[in-house]
């Protein structure tokens, strides 16, 4: 026998030992079906056996996310069961740790994909068994109103099954603490270290299957007053005395996914009753029929929308992700008459101008405050790759400004958090009632804006211009490259660190951070920043939950009058397309 042979008839055995404990009918016969076919020379077979015992799905700071299927490596009844088992002990011991005697609280939601629903009730049912207060969303919910939840029951946990915006075939578990199980600015975040790999730890030490117990019954399906609740929370940010004008056309799409209603019922509650949501992808659908990749940032993922708005003379597109935490803006650009989608950094800076024009109004009764001279109360915050406009904004009007690592579960920590984003279109403008990124609060603010801006006269557009004369033209992009193999990712990084480059787009590189050195301010992270003398920054990392090297590209150019915008906007463009150049030069591409 081969050793080939011999590596083939020991994955056939765990395969079928793994199908012999399935509890989920539908993958254990996939699996039987490989085993059969490997075991019969199918090479193809084969390679999916492999890739599915091909180790341990890990649990990390994003929890679980992976394809749907069999196996160890993949999102299945059997992974998650480990999963809500390990969570539970944790649950239990953080708890019993700070309040002795006391049984922890946990909720659990989901949302449309496949099995989100399945996952979600066993969940529940185990969290039960393990003699923890569960509660379960009474449907398919948007992710927000899962981390309102966590807060608004005053839980230590929770579990939101969702995927996001990944492809219809992958499947996630996202991990909410609050209440006794982290410290107050953590409550109602997703997990960060060191909690994650005590989860993890905790899963790690669970038994067999047969060892997990499943509640019959005993969790409470919470009623649907839950997302009332929500709606009205999140309607009422609305500030209909400083800025009352509502006549805004708006087309919008949940993009197959759970936050439709929901943000319909927000921006209609919020007065925005001319709202239009895109048929073909109005309801949910698991398979995301119209839409190659359902994530708003993928070219054509906007294509329907962009439609509509022109067929019924929009005056924005709103489109949230599947999962409704990310929101996207698109607008007609009146430089050239065609619609498009604006960068998450623009849209950052228009949500932080809004945010320092709401506070302003509410403070104008109270005290005269002289922007950038009286310190006011809170912080802005946003992701170390996103623009820095936001800290010259939050500067001038006298907020103090944090950059955080990526992801929302830093951000969300900043003590004293007024408003934070992130590049990839997260938005978090009502902290105190969602620690995370919210897609539906965020597009009620931006109905907000735009409506403000078209009362005046004005666009979007024209309010980021008005923005720009102030604090100088900040142009972003991005390169994304996405790999088959993860140890390509750590080979392109180390060359960078063995032959770093001398320059980005004709300007001398003076400066080079090591992101994984970590700083008083924050922590390591695998990814490198370079400033250049004319103050273009470019920041290179690997993706935390793709198989992707990312790049972020950023220029700076000042702007004298109004009249010279459309000049300095062409040559922002020209810099990043050299810098795009050289960046693709230095990693080898």
């Amino acid at each position: 026998m081969t050793s080939s042979d011999a590596e083939t008839e020991k994955l056939i055995a765990e395969a079928t030992e793994w199908a012999a404990q399935d509890p989920d009918p539908v993958t254990a016969a996939a699996l039987t079906e490989l085993t059969s076919l490997a075991s019969r020379g199918v090479a193809a077979a084969r390679q999916q056996l492999e890739d599915s015992f091909n180790g341990t799905l890990q649990f990390g700071t994003a929890g679980l996310r992976a394809a749907l299927g069999p196996g160890p490596n993949r999102m299945n009844r059997v992974v998650v069961r480990r999963a809500a088992a390990g969570l539970a002990a944790f649950l239990n011991e953080a708890v019993g740790a700070a309040s002795p005697g006391t049984r922890p609280r946990a909720v659990v939601g989901f949302d449309a994909r496949h099995n989100s629903d399945i996952f979600a009730n066993e969940s529940a049912a185990i969290l039960t068994a393990a003699g923890i207060e569960t509660f379960l969303m009474p449907s398919a919910l948007p992710t927000p109103l899962l981390a309102y939840a966590v807060r608004a029951l005053d839980c230590d946990g929770g579990v939101m099954v969702t995927a996001s915006h990944n492809p219809p075939q992958d499947n996630g578990y996202k991990v909410y603490l609050g209440g006794r199980a982290v410290e107050e600015s953590g409550n109602g975040s997703q997990i960060v270290s060191p909690d994650d790999a005590r989860i993890a730890a905790a899963i790690a030490a669970v038994g067999p299957l047969e060892s997990i117990a499943l509640a019959e019954s005993g969790w409470t399906v919470l009623s649907d007053s839950i997302r009332k609740d929500y709606e009205s929370a999140i309607a009422g940010l609305a500030d209909t005395a400083k800025f009352p004008a509502r006549d805004v056309k708006i087309v919008l799409t949940p993009m197959h996914g759970v936050g439709g209603e929901t943000a319909v019922s927000v921006l209609e509650a919020a007065g925005f009753k001319d709202v239009t949501l895109v048929e073909e992808q109005s309801t949910p659908d698991p398979d995301f029929p119209t839409v190659s990749f359902p994530n708003p940032e993928e070219p054509g993922a906007l294509d329907l929308a962009l439609e509509a708005a022109a067929r019924t003379g929009a005056d924005i597109v709103l489109a949230n992700d599947p999962d409704a935490d990310r929101a996207a803006v698109a607008a007609q650009d009146p430089d050239s008459g065609a619609w498009r989608m604006l960068r998450g950094d623009e849209v950052g800076a228009l949500l932080g101008a809004h945010a320092v024009a709401r506070h302003a109004a509410g403070e104008a009764s109270q005290t005269d405050v002289t922007p950038g001279l009286a310190p006011r109360k809170g912080v802005f915050a946003n992701s170390i790759v996103s623009s820095r406009l936001l800290s010259r904004i939050a500067a001038g009007a006298g907020f103090a400004h944090e950059e955080t690592l990526t992801g929302f579960k830093w951000i969300s920590r900043v003590p004293g958090l007024v408003y934070g984003y992130e590049e990839a279109l997260g938005y978090c403008v009502a902290p105190d009632l969602v620690r995370d990124k919210d897609g539906i609060s965020a597009s009620l603010l931006i109905a907000e804006l735009a409506a403000a801006a078209k009362a005046e006269g004005k666009t979007i557009f024209d309010t980021l211009d008005e923005i720009y004369l102030v604090h100088g033209l900040h142009a972003s992009d991005q390169l994304s490259i996405r790999v088959a193999d993860l140890g390509l990712l750590d080979a392109m990084m180390n060359r960078l660190r063995a032959d770093p480059p001398e320059s980005f787009g004709g300007s001398a590189i003076e400066a080079v951070t090591d992101l994984a050195e970590g700083s008083e301010h924050l922590p390591p992270t695998d990814g490198l920043l370079y400033l250049t003398r004319d103050q273009s920054r470019v920041i290179i990392r690997p993706s935390g939950t793709e198989p992707k090297l990312k790049c972020y590209l950023e220029v700076i150019k000042p702007v004298g009058s109004a009249a010279e915008l459309a000049e300095t906007r062409s040559a922002a463009r020209t810099t990043l397309d050299h810098i795009l150049a050289d960046v693709r030069e230095a990693l080898g591409l």
